[in-house]
Parts: C-alpha cells; structure tokens; sequence
C-alpha cells in the first residue's frame, strides 16, 4: 500500500459510532446520484460501516455513472449498482422500493448558462423522488445556499433562519428542498434536509483550491473572506447517521464545521507549510454564506478531523502529486453565480 492508499484508509475508515448507528438502521440504503464528487465515498463508507457491523444490508448505488470504470470498481468492493438517469420517469419507477435513500442528486456548476435543467434536476426531481420513495426514510443532501449571507460575528445562520437565497442555483435547491417538505407533509414521510457546506476531501474543497492557490503564488480573492469547512469523510458519516433522524414534517439540519474559518489565515497557514508568502486581491466584507452547526454536533458529536489537521492532510496530498478533481467549489462567489 502506497502513502496515498493509506492516507485515504486512515480518514476515509468508518467511525465506531457509525459502525454501531448502523445495527440501529433497519433495512437496505440506496444512494440516489452515486456518481460525482460525493457519491463513491459515501457508498464505500456505507458498505465499510455494515460489514464492521457484521450486517447483511445491501447498498445500492444509483447514477449515470459516467465515469469509467466506477461501476466496476463498486461492484467488485459489494456495492449494488444500476445504471439509470432518473430525471427518465420510466427509469425511476423501475427502481426498487428501498427502506433508506441518501438523495445526492442535482446540479450546481453550469446553473448560469442552463438554468432550465438545474430547475428540472433540483426542483421538479425531488417531487417525482419524493412521490416514488413515500415510504421510505429520505436524507436529503441540501446546502448552506439556501441562507442568505450573515455578519461573520453572528456564528452563521441557524436551522430557525429565514431562508433567502442568493441567485437560481440556490433558489433551485430551495425549491428542492420545498418539494420534499411537501410529500413529507402529504405522505407522513420521515425525511431530513441535510444543508451542507463545504465538504473537504483530498481531491476537491475550499482548502485545496487555497492551497493551490499559495503554492502557485497566484493571488487569492479574500471579499468572501471567512468559510466553513468539514471533511468529507465525517460529513459523509453524518448524512448515513441521520437516517436515524428523519422526521414528518421534515427535519433541518446544519452540517459543517464549528470554526468560522479567516480565508487570510487560511492562506498563510498554507504558506508556512509551503515556505511561500501568500498574495491576496480584494478586500474581506462584513458578511459571508456562513452555517452554524451546533445543532448536528449535539446529535452526533464534534468532528473526529479538526481543521489543523484538514491543512495538513491538503497540503500533504497536494505535495506528493495525489489526483485532484478540477470541479472548483465558486466559495468566493457573492452574486450565486455558478
């Protein structure tokens, strides 16, 4: 095993927390939108977790799958795959009836020049979903966009915050997650609208794009100049862990880091790592698209990868050449232009 393998065994492994919230969760997990960024790792953390457990649970991961040879690679790891686009109705309802969803599907980048389709994909899917899935238990991956931007001493926007998004992409995933409340309302549906932001893994997030950012000497923008960040292997664990909270009406919940993070320090930490000054354009404002999370950490616990050791891991990664995944996260955007 190679440095790379083991750094991503180490923290990307399942909790014992995890491992025990599983014999609590009745019934197969099927994961809706298994592709992209998120979707492996959740359903290799899913499977990882019921085999420590000892369970007999299907995982199934449902997606286009357009990246080669992700099917394979999940096959042969006991995942169930099948390849569907279930914006096709006839390809959703042939889906099988699964006690558990995580619902990772929808569209972010490219919401600018093709709003017709992020519309379809975040607002008008999630009721066919929902309708399908009635009587299922749903965790709904949402995000922080729905808030508006809040002073960076308020500690971030609560789960009893007005929403009011900024631009479509964030409209839309409103509308997704209106969608849901609705059904849950009708149907008594247990579902949980999972709002997320911004999840940090090896290959992607806020801190890599930083990192690359001060390793290349190129300026960084600092007016969006706080974030919060959680690594992608606990918010993962999280989302799997919350099907144990859904609820009717609808459940919220925050997931992010506790920190509110300075972009700046940010930086300069990555420049110590790096021995290199950072560079910076633009002035930090007043507010930023901040959460505060305080209410999943009651659930679940702080946190298992603190922020020191986020950098760590990032800047580590990105020295040794690992792969990265060129999908950059727009954290700086301030008009919801994605």
């Amino acid at each position: 095993m190679n440095g790379m393998q083991s750094l991503e065994e180490q923290w990307l492994s399942p909790s014992e927390a995890l491992v025990e919230d599983m014999k609590r969760i009745d019934g197969d997990i099927m994961i809706l939108g298994a592709g992209g960024k998120i979707g492996p790792s959740i359903a290799r953390l899913t499977m990882q977790a019921i085999e420590r457990a000892g369970l007999d649970k299907r995982v199934i991961a449902v997606s286009r799958f357009s990246e080669e040879g992700l099917v394979e690679q999940l096959n042969a790891e006991g995942i169930q795959t099948i390849v569907a686009n279930i914006l096709d109705d006839t390809q959703l309802q042939d889906l099988p009836e699964v006690e558990n969803i995580l619902y990772l599907a929808g569209q972010k980048f490219g919401t600018s020049s093709n709003e017709p389709y992020t519309w379809a994909m975040n607002t008008y899917l999630p009721g066919r979903v929902a309708e399908k899935f009635r009587k299922s238990r749903i965790v709904v991956y949402s995000t922080g966009n729905v808030y508006p931007f809040t002073p960076v001493g308020s500690g971030g926007a609560t789960e009893e915050m007005r929403t009011d998004p900024v631009g479509e992409y964030g409209q839309s995933c409103l509308g997704r997650e209106r969608m849901f409340q609705y059904f849950s309302s009708v149907y008594g549906t247990p579902i949980l609208l999972y709002r997320l932001n911004y999840a940090i893994d090896f290959k992607y997030g806020v801190l890599l794009e930083v990192a690359k950012s001060v390793l290349n000497g190129k300026p960084l923008d600092v007016a969006m100049g706080h974030v919060n960040v959680i690594w992608q292997g606990d918010a993962n664990e999280m989302a799997i862990r919350s099907l144990l909270h859904c609820e009717s009406p609808s459940k919220v919940l925050n997931i992010t880091g506790p920190e509110t993070v300075s972009l700046r320090w940010l930086a300069q930490e990555f420049g110590r790592i790096f021995n290199t000054e950072p560079q910076f354009k633009g002035e930090e404002q007043p507010t930023a698209l901040l959460s505060n999370a305080a209410e999943s950490f009651r659930l679940f616990g702080y946190p298992r990868t603190t922020l020191k050791q986020m950098i760590g891991i990032t800047a580590q990664w990105l020295l040794e050449g690992g792969k990265t995944i060129n999908k950059p996260t727009h954290f700086q955007e301030r008009k919801g232009e994605f």
